[in-house]
């Protein structure tokens, strides 16, 4: 069993900053990337940020240089810090961890339960 538990999330005020965080835990050999997406009501899922194994982090235009994506390896861990917050980013975010599993040694998508941000104008 994999688990992924994520924390953060809340009510803010346009121009705010929010933190979310998002943990692996199980029958994990390797967290390979860890990252974001998020799901607007009437909208589709889309990408927010993703960080790989190397550390290299991939945003989506609607974000870069707003949020930050950083993780703990030893934790298996992943923090998204959102700053400059729009009504816009209004969704329910969800973590997404692709782990090698300790047991059969394939790579699998494991999602968190999502947490909800809501920016007010």
């Amino acid at each position: 069993q994999v688990q992924v538990v994520e924390s953060g999330g809340g009510l803010v005020q346009a121009g705010g900053s929010l933190r979310l965080s998002c943990a692996a835990s199980g029958s994990i050999l390797r967290v390979n990337a860890m990252g974001w997406d998020r799901q607007a009501p009437g909208k589709q899922r889309e990408l927010v940020a993703t960080i790989t194994l190397g550390g290299r982090p991939i945003y989506a235009e609607a974000v870069k240089g707003r949020f930050t994506i950083s993780r703990d390896i030893a934790k298996n861990t992943a923090y998204l810090e959102m700053n400059s917050l729009k009504p816009e980013d209004t969704a329910v975010y969800y973590c997404n961890v692709h782990a090698t599993r300790i047991d059969s040694r394939i790579d699998y998508d494991y999602w968190g339960q999502g947490t909800q941000v809501t920016v007010s104008s």
